[in-house]
């Protein structure tokens, strides 16, 4: 077999067979494959994309290019995957919520990229919380506390890793069948018996319009079935951060805050969350399996169960009894009027460069910036109105990015 008759074959918009998917996949994985025949064939693949036959045969070949975990020895897990957003923090308050209800998720998480913060850089506010576990741990904790967030493994689809590199330096990450086969290739890995994804439309996140968000869903799911697994699926508007805060210790103090019974649309989409995963592990009706989730999260039942994860994987308690961070300087609306745009990406780009995600691999985190927001789409504001509370590094840090916070709102 030949790269190059498999690179011309796709350039004709030609089907290409699974034995040819996979001796692309393996060839660049152990390197016999070269960096611009890849791009080639991800560029043809961009432009003509790809049948369904052959996007199961891409997942399967990523799939398999590295470990695969077995977590039948726990019995039904349930995972859940988000295609990232701002403030999105959904999986620390799912986790618990779910297991309060009676499920099993043994979470592999990952480190923000961009704009958008990981769930592992979250829970590492809790400081001395051990992300990097045994899967032996993993599975013990699991089975004690119902739900267990770790770091993902980097033998998980490592394929998808070299080739979602290579894919962002060369203008091929737009491309369904790709992003799917990327996504769904990890979570499969990943060894749950059933996946719910919240896949993200909107100016913060990368599907823009919610057919395109619907086209991905529908086909992710499609992927997991054919695997065996138990899928479904909800699109989330992400015109506007899902919750109020930004920034990885903000963000975990949120979910502390939502535990305890803070109202708003991070509580609404968990819980429609936690409904679809609740109905999958118990086979039991959506709405039997939203009022669980209710129950578990109105009784303060998940609260507890997420204090205890934490404390379980050396997490110190210190933040459940108040945000002691304070901010450091508050920005207030120039003008009167309807919140009616919210630059989403752009916040979130602004909190990542004040040191809250890498921009380099080798970058450290500073947990503690960020931003705090009052308002929704749609809210009134009135001139002099506090719209942001800084979290940085300092008073010039904060002043620095004081105006660019301020566009990122268009209130008319």
């Amino acid at each position: 077999m030949d790269i190059k008759n498999i690179i011309d074959k796709k350039s004709k918009n030609k089907e290409l067979t699974k034995d040819e998917i996979e001796f692309f996949v393996d060839g660049y994985t152990n390197g016999a494959i070269t960096d611009y025949q890849a791009s080639a064939l991800l560029m043809a693949i961009k432009i003509f994309g790809m049948t369904e036959k052959e996007t199961f045969a891409l997942t399967n070949a990523m799939l398999h290019s590295g470990e695969i975990i077995d977590l039948a020895d726990i019995g039904m897990v349930v995972d859940k995957h988000s295609t990232g957003g701002v403030s999105d923090t959904t999986t620390l308050a799912l986790a618990p919520i779910c297991a309060e209800a009676g499920i099993k998720m043994l979470k592999l998480s990952g480190r923000g990229l961009g704009f958008t913060g990981g769930t592992i850089d979250k829970v590492e506010s809790f400081k001395g919380y051990q992300v990097e576990i045994d899967m032996g741990k993993a599975k013990e904790l699991t089975l004690k506390n119902g739900a267990c967030v770790i770091a993902a493994s980097k033998n998980l689809a490592p394929a998808d890793k070299k080739l979602y590199a290579l894919r962002d330096t060369t203008a091929t990450v737009e491309s369904l069948p790709l992003i799917a086969s990327s996504i769904m290739s990890k979570k499969l890995a990943s060894g749950a018996d059933a996946i719910v994804l919240d896949v993200k439309y909107g100016n913060g996140a990368f599907m823009k319009t919610k057919k395109d968000a619907v086209q991905l869903a529908k086909l992710m799911v499609k992927i997991g079935e054919n695997a065996g697994k138990k899928m479904d699926y909800i699109v989330d508007d992400m015109n506007e951060p899902l919750g109020y805060n930004i920034g990885n210790r903000l963000e975990a103090y949120e979910v502390i805050e939502l535990l305890n019974g803070k109202k708003g649309k991070l509580r609404d989409v968990t819980l429609a969350l936690c409904a679809k995963c609740i109905r999958l592990g118990l086979d039991i009706s959506y709405e039997q399996a939203y009022q669980k989730a209710v129950d578990a999260l109105d009784s303060k039942r998940a609260l507890k169960r997420f204090k205890q994860m934490i404390a379980d994987q050396g997490g110190d308690l210190e933040l459940f009894k108040g945000l002691k961070l304070k901010p450091t300087l508050k920005i207030k609306a120039t003008a009167s009027g309807i919140l009616n745009k919210i630059d989403c990406a752009e916040l979130g780009r602004l909190v990542g460069l004040m040191g809250a995600t890498r921009q380099k691999i080798t970058d450290q985190i500073d947990y503690n910036v960020g931003v705090r927001t009052f308002h929704k789409l749609g809210d009134k504001i009135e001139k002099g109105d506090v719209v942001f509370e800084v979290f940085a590094k300092n008073k010039e840090q904060a002043n620095e990015f004081a105006e660019k916070f301020l566009n990122c709102y268009h209130i008319v």
